[in-house]
């Protein structure tokens, strides 16, 4: 399985630290020594999950070595829905008459975007597609209330839109290695530890801790089993990306794996937690920087509880 081209929005807007003291009592310096985070980007009134993901989509275009219309599967991969019966997916299918192609929207908290991988993986292992668009979009600060000192401060919008293909299309194709997800919703505060309900409080984080410690351990559960099934080490790794949550969270995984901080690749201090946007947006925002024949891990945790990873070779 291989990725073709790979494309991410990130809105201009963005928010201090300064704007939340007036807001839930929290300082900057509060917010910054806890999560990592200095501004966090935000989407203006006239954007949405819809076109986030079509300016994604228009930048991974660039690069794309085959038409888009020979897409055969659109996977909508993201939790923080515009409307969700019509999809993201499938507005992105009729932007760009993309006929015939299989379209489906799975959510699985932050995990969501590897989800979207290993669905494109289970079509292209029956025989069912060849060609697919995975799309994330994450419209955080839509539903967040930027009262609530547990979490209001944490959230960022970006979307990211990657193209991947069963067979290699060109020599500088990325091959995905392995992907690995599982569902934790028997761990710990489980389904009640992050949640959304638009309707009541919206994005909410009863159980910081808990997501904390569980986040850290997950995602290194998460490497460790992708790396059993391609028969690599951690010291086979160029570089690290972990989810945007919060850097005390990275740096612990680091410290658990006995890797310095420099191997690991973040965005949080500028964009905030950007969703199951965040890991992918940082690989294609360092894109240009990687050299062949890097290995590079993206582990992920979510909140319900879920965690992922895939593993890729420049």
């Amino acid at each position: 399985m291989y990725i073709n081209a790979m494309g991410h929005y990130v809105p201009s807007g963005r928010v201090p630290n300064e704007y939340f003291e007036k807001v839930n009592g929290l300082t900057p310096d509060w917010i910054l020594q806890r999560t990592g985070i200095s501004t966090r980007s935000k989407a203006e009134a006239d954007e949405n999950c819809d076109t986030m993901a079509q300016e994604a989509v228009e930048n991974a275009l660039k690069n794309l070595p085959y038409d888009i219309k020979e897409v055969d599967l659109i996977v909508g991969a993201y939790y923080a829905v515009y409307d969700s019966v019509a999809t993201t997916a499938h507005v992105i299918q009729q932007k760009y008459a993309i006929k015939h192609a299989k379209v489906v929207y799975a959510s699985a908290a932050c995990s969501s975007f590897i989800n979207g991988l290993e669905i494109a993986e289970g079509y292209f292992a029956m025989g069912k597609a060849k060609r697919a668009l995975i799309i994330c979009s994450e419209h955080n600060t839509y539903y967040s209330n930027e009262k609530d000192p547990k979490c209001g401060h944490l959230w960022g919008d970006a979307a990211v839109a990657f193209f991947v293909s069963k067979e290699k299309e060109r020599d500088d194709d990325i091959e995905i290695l392995d992907i690995f997800t599982e569902g934790l919703g028997d761990v710990g505060k489980g389904p009640g530890g992050v949640k959304l309900r638009p309707g009541e409080d919206g994005i909410s984080m009863p159980d910081g801790r808990d997501v904390f410690i569980n986040a850290c351990r997950y995602m290194i559960y998460a490497l460790n089993n992708a790396l059993e099934h391609t028969n690599l080490s951690h010291d086979d790794i160029t570089k690290f990306i972990c989810h945007q949550a919060n850097k005390r969270i990275v740096a612990q995984v680091a410290h658990q794996l006995g890797k310095p901080l420099d191997e690991f690749i973040n965005n949080i201090e500028e964009l905030g937690n950007t969703g199951s946007a965040s890991a992918p947006l940082v690989l294609s925002q360092h894109k240009g920087e990687f050299k062949k024949g890097d290995i590079i891990a993206l582990m992920v945790f979510g909140g319900g509880y879920s965690c992922g990873c895939f593993i890729i070779k420049i």
